[in-house]
């Protein structure tokens, strides 16, 4: 049976110590992810999931794991901690909200779902409400997404750029109307002159940021902080040599972005094409 470590180990975060000890029980068994999906019977994109961190898994396969492992406990242990720990992501995100109010500049990237900073308020209820929020806190949050949208209009606004993946445009609303305003306020916000749009067509292919919503926010004092966010986390990076690479890879990027202009023709070639609600 393989030295039971103490659950407290090295990471700081519980969620990348979960994380991190799967990793390391597979690498010692020497096993690829493919290989540990055929044993136990789940699809090991799964396993590469919760090894990267983007997702904690349901009890039953960190129960199978553990028995696999020989380690019993341990890992639904971890799961434990880490599923019942939100402070430390409330706390980086309250920091990120604050380095983005005093921001001078910002870069953008979106994968899948829209930034909040372009979103109308039924696409911010659909969201909000898919990550499990309702009633009164629902409204609440849809509220609170929608005052940021201050940070893009009057005089002082910052210059913003937006890269988004034709994935997150081609991802509608259940309410086709609510999904006709969305289009139209994305034009409109590219048509801003301080807002740089950048759409991502598939033909681009892979790229370094793939999977990975990314901030970057140019601070008042010259440096740069990053923010990588995914369904399940987010990542408040402020080391410069990180910042660096991540900021590479989003400039290789753009490269392969279409030009602003042909960005806004993109979307309102979208919206052209969303029907209209029938007459009553």
């Amino acid at each position: 049976m393989p030295t039971r470590r103490a659950v407290t180990g090295r990471s700081r975060e519980p969620r990348a110590r979960f994380a991190e000890e799967l990793r390391a029980l597979r690498t010692r068994r020497g096993e690829s992810l493919r290989q540990l999906g055929e044993k136990l019977g789940w699809d090991w994109s799964l396993f590469g999931k919760m090894e990267n961190g983007e997702t904690l898994g349901g009890p039953e396969v960190v129960e199978a794991l553990d028995q696999y492992y020989g380690t019993p406990g341990l890992l639904l242990a971890l799961w434990e901690l880490a599923i019942n720990d939100q402070t430390q992501f409330r706390e980086r995100y309250r920091r990120y909200m604050a380095l983005e109010a005093k921001a001078t500049s910002l870069w953008h990237f979106a994968v899948s779902v829209l930034p909040g900073l372009v979103q109308t308020p039924g696409y911010a209820r659909e969201v909000l409400a898919a990550g499990g929020l309702k009633g009164e806190e629902l409204e609440q949050q849809v509220q609170a997404r929608m005052g940021r949208r201050a940070l893009l209009e009057g005089e002082d606004a910052p210059p913003f750029r937006t890269i988004l993946s034709e994935a997150a445009l081609r991802t509608p609303l259940r309410d086709v109307g609510e999904w006709r305003e969305q289009l139209a306020y994305v034009g409109e916000v590219a048509e801003r002159a301080d807002v740089t749009l950048h759409v991502l067509p598939f033909r681009a292919g892979l790229h370094g940021l793939v999977g990975t919503d990314m901030w970057f926010l140019r601070q008042p004092d010259g440096r740069t902080v990053a923010y990588s966010e995914s369904t399940y986390r987010g990542d408040l990076i402020e080391e410069n040599a990180a910042v660096e690479r991540l900021q590479r890879a989003y400039d290789a990027m753009r490269d392969l972005t279409l030009s602003p202009v042909e960005s806004r023709k993109f979307v309102l070639r979208m919206l052209e094409e969303v029907p209209c609600h029938p007459s009553t």
